[in-house]
């Protein structure tokens, strides 16, 4: 799936290319408007990210030029205009979502896969239970069982399992776990991932059972159904 971002602030955008990334998203980026409003009209995205203010031409022209063009291309603004006003003055204007910076990526990530579902371009259905292999997780219960035998988590590892299964195949970056599962907004320099994730395979991978997490050194950790 291809995402479109559209942002002047270079840190910004290479961290919002460098995340999506890992998530398995193609991106392409614009750091101005007319370059991102000439992208949008001849690409075929998923989705864009688009910043309110922006050289050439303005986050709300390009997204208004967008929608009068018939482009109903899911928009997810990002700004650092706060204000009540501000954000339904986006929303109004045609935009899908509207997150305010300093955002967190966990958050924007989720926002981004509701709003793909939202607009019918993913297959991937909201659910309670989510499986990968023989490891079920009933999210209504919170009870995990590999095959038919229950495995008794700490609500951290709980967390942590949830997330690795709902990204299931997709590499898993250790700073997207420290937010998303201990609310960290930054590496904090210590083992603590590495301990839950010693805890979990010890759980999760019992009695010489088919391995289903895996470390990708440098990076993060992968849940996977087949080596």
């Amino acid at each position: 799936m291809r995402i479109l971002v559209i942002e002047d602030n270079q840190t910004t955008r290479q961290y919002l290319q460098k995340a999506l990334q890992e998530q398995g998203y193609e991106i392409d980026l614009a750091d101005n408007g007319q370059d991102g409003l000439f992208l949008a009209l001849e690409g075929d995205y998923q989705l864009i990210v688009l910043d309110r203010m922006l050289p050439k031409l303005d986050g709300l022209t390009v997204l208004t030029t967008l929608r009068n063009a018939g482009k109903q291309t899911p928009v997810l603004i990002l700004s650092a205009l706060d204000s009540v006003s501000e954000r339904v003055k986006g929303l109004r204007e045609g935009g899908d979502d509207y997150l305010i910076k300093p955002f967190a990526l966990s958050e924007l990530l989720v926002r981004i896969e509701i709003l793909i579902q939202r607009k019918g371009t993913h297959n991937e259905k909201l659910t309670t239970v989510l499986h990968v292999a023989d490891l079920k997780m009933d999210l209504l219960s919170h009870k995990v069982f590999r095959g038919s035998a229950e495995i008794s988590l700490q609500p951290k590892e709980f967390k942590l399992l949830r997330y690795l299964m709902e990204h299931n195949g997709q590499v898993v970056s250790r700073s997207l776990l420290f937010e998303a599962v201990w609310d960290y907004q930054f590496d904090p320099q210590t083992n603590v991932i590495d301990v839950h994730m010693a805890r979990l395979r010890k759980k999760v991978e019992f009695d010489g059972l088919i391995p289903l997490l895996e470390t990708v050194r440098g990076v993060g950790y992968r849940m996977v159904e087949q080596r």
